[in-house]
């Protein structure tokens, strides 16, 4: 990545360059980002397509909490593995959180 220029130092023209230069790349990215996110929109439609197919029981195979966890990982808001909470140990005897 460029560094950014001393702003002092640039005359009006310069100025006016480095604006219309970094507005025609801000409409390439959020293009590009538009596309992407079309992308992803169809790929998730696709997987959850598969994943809705009734195995031979009528059963079907995943569930809303199953389509909301995709959703969550191919928009990457999951947690990493370090950062989900220990399984607590098996109690023995009284557990009255227990339903």
């Amino acid at each position: 990545m460029d560094t950014f220029p001393d702003l002092g130092s640039l005359t009006d023209q310069e100025l006016k360059d480095l604006i219309k230069e970094m507005t025609d790349e801000e409409i390439e990215v959020s293009y590009r980002r538009r596309i992407l996110h079309g992308k992803i929109d169809i790929l998730r439609a696709e997987l959850v397509s598969r994943l809705r197919r009734k195995d031979e029981s009528g059963e079907l195979l995943i569930s809303g909490a199953d389509v909301q966890r995709l959703t969550d990982i191919l928009t990457g808001n999951f947690p990493l593995p370090e950062d989900l909470p220990e399984e607590p140990p098996a109690s023995s005897g009284d557990d009255s959180e227990s339903n």
